[in-house]
């Protein structure tokens, strides 16, 4: 059972030689050709005249076009779409959007319209109501305050003196009537004693003057208990009166205005609901106006997914049916027939461009033809999406405009841009091959009178990827070795400069684990290719036990000395194990095999 799978990796083993002996032949029969063939080809030096040129592959695009925009809000699906390159005339329908939906808003907004109005006016008399409640409100106020401060002056000024006066007169008129009374009771008690009245009109007339006597006490009393507690509490009650209604009529006014400030509050925010919900139909109705796009202007029909695509090549084609966007670019309407040429210039040639250069324009659909042109504008910053794509290439657009008006040229044509740099009429060159920098310097390789190639330093100028300007150290004719020694050429970023930085020592752990690394290749790469066929072999052959036990044997071998690498360097071992023994038992069975020794054969070369 061993001695077919054997057999066949001895096969296999075979083959591989073989295959890298061929290999091995054609390759240094190549380098030999090289080295004999290479070293003598030389250019010679020209002399004649030499345009510097970039060429850039480009796209025509109408310099004056009207860019007709879906200005529906939302998406919305295309109804009616005027076919492609189709002439219109200004006021003709280009396209239709279905606003089936907007109709229905539209319908309801209406109705909420009128809500609003029916509560703005609501609000509106209400206010009326509210000032009129609160001017009714102060002017009562206002009349109760008024009535206080009078009845307060009215007591003070006219019932208080009256009322004194008054009690002053009843004293008066019971000192006169107590005066009578007691003259009266002398004249009764003198003839009381000459006989002449009897004791009981005596005790009559001491009875009435008894009677005035207490009148005229009582009237006294009745202005003192008037002056000294009925007067200040009549002037307290009627002062606290005209102060409690001064104290009401500023609540009232106070309170009045809160309510007219919050009736017109109220009138204001129905008013500003008002207008925002008829703006809202205004912009319904305008959105349904906005659905029917026509020609602003007369022109030809040019789809913006044509004209300009997608970079990321998901763009459907314009069609009936489709959702468009608001905002979202649908035809290109050219009002006249001039036209751009839009190019990218990579990074490395900004240097040599700038507006103003002129530029010649080849159509490739016109091949027989020439455009001339300018470059009218270079953008500041690369195109995003190249460094979409491609985060190291970084492409700048370029608008070269071309000259006069043209039939011919249609949207969306490809061409090449030649940008004219410099042109002379008659200068040295050669090509650009030819030409190494070292040290800063141009150096040739020029042949000599021996039919060596020599080193000179030149001095060239611009080039065109092509041919360089020589502006001096070399002559005409002069040859010129077109495969420079690659040693003769020093890369400025291989140049031995010295940083004034400290290098940071590696640390403990890395350095460890690399040179585990390093031990582990280099016990690997010490196996000849026999050996590492004798272990596989063995590796197939052993039992399950046999392996495990092997593989202890390694772990303990590989085992650290610290304590702390031994968690790390376990753990290693533990993973990479297994997957050695998978890879050997999947060595040792049938047609396996081959995998082994192709490796083997990999390390060995």
């Amino acid at each position: 059972m061993a001695s077919k799978p054997k057999r066949l990796r001895f096969v296999v083993l075979t083959l591989l030689v073989l295959l890298l002996l061929v290999f091995f032949y054609f390759r240094f029969r190549a380098d030999a050709d090289t080295k004999n063939t290479g070293a003598g080809l030389y250019a010679k030096v020209q002399a004649g005249p030499l345009v510097i040129n970039l060429l850039e592959p480009g796209t025509i695009k109408p310099r004056e076009q009207l860019v007709i925009k879906s200005q529906v809000e939302g998406r919305a699906t295309i109804l009616f779409l005027i076919p492609e390159g189709t002439p219109v005339k200004q006021g003709d329908l280009l396209v239709e959007l279905d606003t089936s939906t907007i109709e229905d808003n539209k319908v309801n907004q209406e109705i909420t319209v009128q809500n609003a109005e029916a509560a703005h006016i609501q609000a509106r008399e209400n206010l009326e109501v509210v000032r009129n409640q609160a001017k009714a409100n102060i002017e009562k106020a206002e009349l109760a305050l008024r009535f206080a401060k009078e009845d307060l002056k009215k007591y003070e000024e006219g019932e208080y003196p009256k009322v004194v006066k008054e009690h002053e007169g009843r004293i008066t008129l019971a000192e006169e009537e107590l005066q009578r009374a007691n003259d009266k009771l002398k004249w009764s008690e003198r003839l009381f004693a000459e006989k002449y009245l009897s004791e009981t009109e005596m005790r009559s007339d001491r009875l009435a003057c008894k009677r005035y006597e207490l009148d005229l006490q009582t009237a006294e009393a009745n202005l003192a208990l008037l002056k000294n507690y009925t007067y200040r509490r009549q002037m307290d009650e009627l002062e606290s009166n005209v102060y409690q209604n001064s104290m009401a009529l500023e609540r009232t006014q106070r309170s009045s205005k809160a309510d007219v400030v919050q009736a017109e509050a109220q009138l204001l925010a129905r008013e500003l609901e008002l207008n925002r919900q008829k703006q809202r139909l205004a912009k319904f109705i305008t959105q349904i106006a906005n659905s029917k796009i026509l020609a602003p202007a007369d022109g030809l029909v040019i789809y913006a997914t044509s004209a300009r695509g997608n970079w990321r090549g998901n763009t459907e084609p314009l069609a009936e049916g489709q959702e468009v966007f608001e905002r979202q670019e649908l035809i290109y309407l050219p009002t006249a027939a001039t036209f751009n040429a839009e190019i990218k210039v990579h990074e490395t040639n900004l240097k040599k461009i700038y507006t103003g250069l002129p530029v010649r324009i080849r159509i490739d659909a016109l091949p027989n033809m020439i455009f001339q042109g300018k470059i009218n504008r270079i953008a500041p910053l690369p195109d995003a999406s190249s460094m979409f794509m491609n985060p190291d290439l970084k492409l700048y657009n370029t608008v070269v405009e071309i000259d006069g008006e043209s039939d011919i040229l249609k949207s969306g044509m490809n061409c090449e841009a030649e940008i004219i740099v410099e042109q002379h009429p008659n200068v040295l060159y050669m090509p650009v091959q030819c030409v190494v920098r070292r040290e800063g310097q141009s150096i040739a390789f020029v042949k000599n009178a021996q039919g060596e190639p020599e080193a000179r330093v030149i001095e060239v100028g611009a080039d065109n990827n092509r041919m360089v300007h020589i502006i001096s150290g070399l002559k005409e004719n002069e040859e010129v070795l077109l495969t420079p020694p690659l040693h003769a050429a020093v890369s400025a970023r291989t140049e031995e400069v010295l940083l004034d930085e400290k290098i940071p020592p590696r640390q403990e752990e890395e350095s460890e684990k690399e040179n585990d690394n390093a031990k582990q290749r280099g016990r690997r790469q010490r196996l000849s290719p026999e050996q590492m066929r004798q272990m596989q072999e063995r590796m197939a052959n052993m039992s399950d036990e046999e392996k495990e036990a092997l593989r202890q044997r390694h772990r303990q071998r590989q085992k650290p000395a610290t304590a702390d690498n031994d968690t790390q360097k376990t753990q290693e071992a533990s993973r990479r194990r297994p997957r050695d023994g998978e890879r050997s038992m999947r060595q040792g069975m049938p047609g396996g095999g081959g995998g082994g020794e192709g490796r083997a054969a990999r390390q060995t070369e």
